[in-house]
């Protein structure tokens, strides 16, 4: 980790049969448990949603993240480093950054471009003119939530290139929720309106069996360079 695409190159160039193979060979050198786990977990998560982080410099708010993009099965996390590296603390991520892919970006502009290829409608987390609640916005198509800085929140660019805005409602004196708590509320109230809903958030059951060959690659050891071997021993 951190992959660039969403297809992870290693098994690209396999046919849906080869990779099938590969796996019932690779599930064979992990535990019992962590391939029930694959089996359980992978057709739940999602590419539906999509997480974006915008230069978060503590580490602590960086892994809650993907803590919590794991939990609610959230796969995929964006980051911007403009100006701070994205630097996970393992003892709050809990291994989560395992099994979460993130992909870095230098700026921006090229997260949003990348993003919108992808089918993503950018959504920015902020009080704005034209925002909606998180309970009311709409997510039938694929939406890529972006979220700001601990201090000084989404950097102008962010807002003016985004496509909508979402907030989530407060009552209280303090201006803003924390950013690892602010996506924990929007993920839930997301994901569970989506696993609710007709819309098709799931992935296919090809991008299940690449999930889990990625995520085999994670739970061995040299994960990598075995899954090459048994790709060239097919």
């Amino acid at each position: 980790m951190p992959r660039i695409d969403q297809s992870t190159p290693q098994f690209a160039n396999l046919t849906l049969s080869s990779k099938e193979r590969l796996y019932t060979l690779a599930s064979q050198l992990i535990s019992e448990n962590k391939r029930d786990l694959f089996d359980r977990l992978a057709p739940l998560r999602t590419r539906h949603i999509a997480v974006v982080l915008e230069d978060i410099y503590q580490s602590h708010n960086a892994s809650a993240v993907l803590r919590s993009c794991d939990c609610f099965g959230v796969q995929d996390v964006h980051v911007i480093e403009a100006n701070n590296p994205f630097n996970p603390a393992g003892d709050v991520a809990v291994g989560s950054s395992k099994w979460v892919d993130y992909y870095p970006y230098h700026d921006t502009p090229s997260a949003y471009q990348r993003l919108r290829e992808m089918g993503y409608k950018i959504v920015a987390t902020t009080p704005h003119t034209n925002d909606t609640l998180i309970t009311d916005l709409d997510i039938s198509q694929p939406i890529a939530l972006v979220f700001g800085t601990e201090l000084t929140g989404l950097t102008p660019q962010a807002i003016d290139l985004a496509d909508s805005y979402v907030k989530i409602p407060m009552y209280g004196f303090t201006e803003s929720f924390n950013i690892s708590v602010c996506a924990a509320l929007s993920l839930f109230s997301i994901t569970e309106r989506l696993r609710r809903s007709d819309i098709p958030w799931q992935l296919t059951d090809e991008q299940v069996l690449d999930l889990k060959l990625h995520w085999c690659t994670q739970a061995i050891r040299d994960g990598e360079k075995v899954l090459q071997n048994l790709i060239e021993n097919l």
